[in-house]
């Protein structure tokens, strides 16, 4: 069988009396994206901060891309790249330039060629001369994800990447993990938002008071609980559907209510 991209067995942290992991197990195949669902505090971003080498584990193991997180820290670093909440790019240079920098300081042979192809992946060549300042929350969350790109990293680590984007942007967003996917990268996603977990992940795992209490397909979860009675009931739009379309047909004219 081919090695899982993320191993975690057993980790535990501590933060003085407080237990923020308290025995994690975890697999990521390759090339799949997990969604770690969980609430505020459950240890989504403790996990995510030793699997990116940032914080050592007090007990337990881990290997990313096959290397141990605190043996082999280097050999992880190289192998993957972490977007955190909030999207990390510099607003004195234009989207072009933050791609550039960085594919400089990665050593790309030919950083111009990956900067454009980025640009036009995610689609935000109109916007390439532009500062990331002038820019919508989800265009500069996607050239957040286009810098943690470079390189090729095995694995991409996206702790909370829609946090503070509208409904229009946070789609945005999913579309480039969807694309993430597609080109075979591995995925660890974090994240509170149910929809967000069904519509991305090939797996979800529900970390809840620092331990994993269930891990599957999406489906196989939904099994956990007994069939619902059918009944038939009106549905009314959410909001969130009603936004989505006012939005989308905003280029067609004004829709008034």
């Amino acid at each position: 069988m081919t090695p899982a991209a993320v191993r975690v067995r057993g980790l535990e942290k501590s933060y003085g009396p407080v237990h923020v992991l308290r025995g994690v197990d975890l697999d990521v195949d390759r090339g799949s994206v997990l969604a770690l669902l969980g609430s505020n505090g459950a240890g989504k971003t403790t996990l995510v901060r030793i699997l990116a080498t940032l914080t050592r584990p007090d007990a337990g193991t881990a290997t990313v891309a096959g290397h141990d997180v605190v043996t082999d820290a280097g050999a992880v670093r190289a192998a993957i790249s972490l977007t955190g909440q909030f999207a990390a790019v510099d607003d004195r240079l234009s989207g072009r330039e933050n791609l550039l920098l960085i594919a400089r300081l990665r050593r790309q042979p030919r950083p111009r060629a990956v900067a454009d192809d980025l640009l036009a992946r995610f689609e935000l060549t109109d916007a390439a001369d532009r500062e990331p300042a002038t820019y919508s929350g989800g265009m500069r969350r996607r050239l957040d994800i286009a810098m943690s790109l470079i390189g090729d990293p095995a694995v991409v680590f996206l702790d909370e990447p829609t946090t503070g984007l509208d409904p229009q942007a946070r789609h945005q967003v999913w579309r480039t993990v969807a694309g993430l996917a597609a080109h075979g990268t591995t995925v660890l996603l974090t994240t509170q938002h149910l929809e967000e977990a069904e519509r991305l992940a090939d797996r979800i795992a529900i970390l809840h008071r620092g331990r994993i209490i269930a891990d599957g397909t999406p489906a196989e979860l939904e099994a956990l609980l007994p069939a619902a009675p059918v009944e038939l009931v009106p549905r009314r739009p959410g909001l969130e559907e009603v936004f989505l379309a006012v939005t989308g047909a905003a280029g067609e004219g004004r829709v008034t209510t």
